[in-house]
């Protein structure tokens, strides 16, 4: 008669040839009936299972399970569930009493922070506990059947941000565009001049747009902050821009020109470029190790005060877009105007 089980998958011959003697779920040839049965069924499923069985609920687990346990697969088997799962057993603790009291449970994209192959990660799981019984009918583990949801939870997460960016970028659009048309008309001497000039402003302002959703190739920095600042001004003798004009890859490009766009879309409507006397400097520098440094500095324009609280667009330069560069950003609300610097790490296009 074979020996149980009776199956060629890896973990079949891993649950044959382990010493199960050493653990107090006890040799195979002890387990009731209702285990082996359990354990046959799971071994043939495509979908990830693993059960806990007994005093010290030692883990069973399928192939499909395998990947989720990492690098602590190498000795998983038979260990007990909390010293296989320690870092997250405070976390599912509840769950398996309810399950041990003959309750069924069910958690969707419940956050865990496991340890699995050697470093702390963000995880997300779907699964259910439900109580495993004996041949007398009493509960002696549980199963858990799982899948982990962690690409779809961060992908969602993604999609929220995008979403909320695209939002705040139309909001923005149509405040600019009314600013740009209301400074346009203030200090046009005819109405043709202002309707000329307006053509143009808007399409600059397209063309800053269109730039910051271009991907495939780097972009020049002093290109992309011309292109970024020059559709908010009425006379572009007002921005000082200066700084190495190098080709920077298309992720950065495209963070470096939000935060430029956002920057002056807010000195439009609050700062320096709300007046008629406000000016902005732009400068920047590059060093030999690949460090970028911008400053974007207001004079002139109303007094400053920090706001009473922080909105999307300061968590944009701050904290989105210096993502980009790996680095830091940072905002200060001088009472003479705005300051923001960023820092970090810059990329040419052939190195992304």
């Amino acid at each position: 008669m074979p020996h149980f089980p009776d199956d060629d998958s890896e973990m079949g011959k891993a649950i044959r040839l382990f010493d199960w003697a050493s653990t107090a779920a006890g040799p195979t040839d002890t387990w009731p009936v209702a285990l082996k049965t359990t354990v046959r069924t799971m071994l043939k499923q495509g979908h990830a299972i693993c059960l806990f069985w007994g005093p010290d609920l030692n883990i069973i687990y399928n192939d499909a399970y395998r990947p989720f346990l990492g690098l602590k697969e190498r000795e998983a088997l038979g260990k007990p569930f909390h010293v296989i799962w320690s870092d997250v057993w405070d976390d599912v603790k509840h769950f398996v009493e309810t399950a041990l009291s003959g309750k069924g449970t069910f958690a969707e994209d419940l956050h865990l922070i496991m340890d699995r192959n050697g470093y702390p990660e963000d995880t997300y799981w779907t699964f259910s506990y439900s109580p495993l019984y004996d041949d007398n009918g009493k509960v002696a583990g549980l199963i858990n059947i799982t899948i982990e949801t962690t690409a779809t939870v961060e992908s969602r997460k993604r999609e929220e941000l995008l979403r909320r960016e695209l939002v705040h970028r139309v909001k923005n659009t149509m405040a600019i565009t009314t600013a740009v048309v209301s400074a346009t008309m203030r200090h046009s001497q005819t109405l043709e001049e202002a309707r000329d000039t307006i053509k143009k402003r808007i399409a600059a302002l397209g063309n800053a747009q269109n730039l910051m959703h271009a991907s495939g190739k780097g972009a020049g920095i002093i290109a992309l902050v011309c292109d970024s600042v020059y559709p908010h001004l009425d006379d572009r003798a007002r921005v000082t821009i200066s700084g190495p004009d190098v080709e920077i890859a298309p992720q950065q490009a495209l963070g470096l020109s939000l935060a430029v766009y956002e920057l002056a879309t807010n000195a439009l409507k609050y700062g320096a470029l709300s007046n008629e006397s406000g000016r902005v400097d732009i400068r920047w520098t590059l060093d030999g190790d690949d460090r970028f440094e911008l400053r974007w500095r207001e004079t002139g324009g109303p007094r400053v005060s920090a706001p009473k609280r922080t909105g999307f667009g300061s968590r944009l330069t701050n904290q989105i877009v210096a993502a980009y560069f790996s680095g830091e950003g940072r905002t200060f609300y001088h009472p003479d105007g705005l300051v923001f610097e960023l820092d970090g790490k810059y990329e040419t296009a052939a190195q992304e």
